[in-house]
């Protein structure tokens, strides 16, 4: 009794100190995962992350004990249930993440799990006698004898998706070599600086937030420039639109200031812009040119230089 005790204290002390080191766990399942596996898992992820395992009720007392001083762990509790374990890191999510989700290990059919996937049974030649025909046609699976051996016609699916595996199916997955499982660590959900979120965020592109940060902050300064509420988000359209005003008043009377001028000058003689702009491109035009001129005539100077002959 002694030694349980001094092992929960342990425990205890080492979660403690994973929850003040790291600002980031993931909460995983570890269903049919093998210890030789999850000591794969270890190694990958060596320096950057650190897995803990532990029973449900030592983790929720430990937890509990750690609320005075972290309350924000409380998120966690309702996911502490069914095969899990914690994955403590400070480096970057997602990368984390694959590291995680890297980790599967294929595994034959067994009579009674629970299929993760859908499985297909592949068409073409199985290389079976064909007095194993029957097994297959109680399967409803469509067969024909092709060189003395059993071959599948098209591809079937033998097991759906959060089934039970059966037997039967069990049988002919075995006896055709097929593993159609893998099993590896899965993120139930992610703590990070306080707060608890899907798996599924990590997905979000940063350009989609940014996309919609820029049309939260459009549709707020619509809004407020509809009602003339002034908000940070509308306060530089409504300088521009002011300024706007103020070049209408200035054009529709004699009142004249810097910004206003130059537009006076264009209205009351547009020609003489007009003309301004082809010559200013003309001349920008031989200035580009000038410098591969000057370029062309060294070439040709260069090339006459190496026109003597070896005997001149």
């Amino acid at each position: 009794m002694g030694a349980t005790r001094a092992n929960k204290e342990i425990y205890f002390e080492k979660l403690k100190a994973l929850i003040e080191q790291y600002p980031s766990i993931f909460v995983v399942n570890i269903d049919n995962v093998s210890s030789q596996q999850l000591h794969l898992i270890r190694q990958s992820l060596r320096g950057k992350a650190v897995v803990l395992m532990g029973k449900n009720t030592m983790v929720r007392r430990a937890i509990r004990g750690l609320l005075a001083e972290f309350p924000q762990f409380e998120k966690l509790m309702p996911y502490i249930k069914g095969n899990i374990g914690f994955v403590f890191t400070s480096e970057d999510l997602k990368e984390i993440r694959e590291i995680i989700l890297a980790n599967k290990v294929a595994a034959p059919a067994r009579a009674g799990a629970i299929a993760p996937n859908d499985v297909y049974v592949p068409a073409g030649n199985t290389g079976m006698e064909p007095g194993k025909t029957s097994f297959f046609q109680a399967l409803g699976i469509p067969t024909k004898i092709a060189r003395g051996t059993i071959e599948i016609v098209n591809d079937v699916q033998v097991v759906a998706a959060g089934t039970k595996v059966g037997s039967s199916e069990t049988a002919l997955l075995n006896m055709l070599n097929i593993s159609p499982f893998t099993y590896g660590l899965t993120v139930v959900q992610v703590y990070d600086n306080g707060a608890v979120f899907a798996s599924s965020v990590l997905d979000i592109e940063e350009k989609t937030l940014i996309d919609g940060f820029v049309s939260g902050i459009k549709t707020i300064a619509a809004i407020s420039l509809a009602t003339n509420y002034p908000t940070i988000a509308s306060v530089t359209h409504s300088l521009v639109n002011s300024y706007k005003n103020i070049l209408n008043v200035s054009l529709a009377t004699d009142y004249e200031f810097e910004g206003s001028a130059k537009i006076k000058e264009y209205l009351a003689n547009p020609e003489a812009f007009a003309a301004a702009a082809p010559a200013a491109a003309t001349e920008s035009a031989s200035a580009e040119a000038a410098p591969e001129a000057a370029k062309e005539e060294e070439k040709e100077e260069s090339d006459d230089d190496m026109g003597f002959g070896l005997f001149d």
